[in-house]
């Protein structure tokens, strides 16, 4: 009798009526909550300001919303998909002009993004070399990414003058590699002046990311490579490239969506209207919106462009995470 007491109260204490009962409970689900109730505010005002905006968007690129609807753009007629329609007739001027930004675009993303990673990643694995000097190299290397974007790309608009710039001083009077100074501005010299100012200006980011990425990799797989008599080459190749793989594959997708989607280093460099080698389909977008004052035209054209995002980076996600898995296999 003495024994079997206490076993049956411990099989009552353990019971789920008593658990529901312990007083200790609402408290134990009051802390589990407390991170959930404090992301709401923050959970609210993401939604506020992206995921209205962009069913307004969606909303307008079914109106034919013009300058004589502006004050009250809720009364334009509904257009249906003619603002598709024609957004991707390509024969027609306004699919040809968005095509062509397109093929622009596509050409300045790749670019801009292969020679962002190449010299980020290059300045990174020489910069785990330890010699004198190194920590203000570093900070120097960062100069481009920290400046604000407007600052730095307006010294570039200085630079890149006909008379008086920078760069026609360089390349014309000093090591006179042009008949004569350049229009970097304007015509097709703008594309290789926004490539340079994009360059210039992203691959700090690559290079901070991917020195991070270099910190995990251990140092014994470098000495037990170079006891086998691989050089720094192959090290690079066999070590320090396949270990980059995770952090390759997000930062190229970063880079691929923040150049793709650049509109601030094109306005300012160019104004309201680019040179139609340097058109990105940022700044087309604008111009069909804000100077042409068709906006359910523009809105259409942003949602055509939001679904192509959307396609690449789940291609892009699902080809990655194939690969992944297969590597480890």
């Amino acid at each position: 009798m003495t024994t079997t007491a206490p076993a049956a109260a411990d099989v009552r204490k353990d019971s789920p009526g008593a658990a529901a009962r312990d007083p200790r409970r609402p408290g134990r689900i009051r802390r589990i909550g407390l991170p959930y109730l404090l992301l709401l505010p923050a959970l609210f005002l993401e939604l506020l300001v992206h995921l209205v905006p962009m069913v307004i968007g969606i909303v307008m690129s079914f109106k034919e919303l013009t300058q004589f609807y502006i004050r009250d753009w809720g009364a334009a007629p509904w257009s249906g998909l003619r603002n598709y329609r024609m957004s991707v007739d390509f024969d027609a001027p306004v699919g040809e002009a968005l095509l062509h930004s397109f093929l622009v675009t596509i050409a300045f993303t790749v670019l801009s993004v292969g020679l962002c990673w190449l010299i980020g990643t290059t300045a990174a694995v020489y910069m785990q070399e330890t010699f004198r000097g190194r920590g203000l190299l570093r900070a120097l290397f960062l100069v481009p990414y920290a400046l604000p974007v407007y600052a730095a790309v307006i010294t570039w608009v200085f630079m890149f003058q006909h008379d008086n710039g920078l760069v026609n001083h360089v390349l014309h009077d000093q090591l006179h590699l042009t008949d004569k100074p350049s229009f970097w501005l304007i015509g097709d010299n703008s594309f290789y002046a926004l490539l340079t100012v994009s360059v210039w200006k992203g691959w700090p980011f690559a290079f901070l990311i991917v020195m991070a990425g270099l910190q995990n990799i251990p140092g014994e797989l470098y000495e037990a490579a170079a006891l086998d008599g691989a050089g720094r080459w192959q090290q690079i190749r066999r070590i320090t490239l396949p270990s980059l793989r995770p952090v390759n594959q997000v930062l190229v997708l970063v880079l691929f969506l923040w150049t793709f989607n650049d509109f601030n280093t094109p306005y300012v460099l160019f104004g309201k209207t680019a040179p139609a080698a340097a058109d990105l389909i940022s700044v087309h977008i604008y111009q069909a919106s804000f100077v042409t004052w068709n906006f359910g035209t523009g809105s259409a054209m942003s949602v055509l462009l939001l679904l192509f995002l959307l396609v690449v980076t789940g291609v892009y996600l699902v080809l990655t995470s194939r690969g992944r898995r297969t590597s480890d296999v």
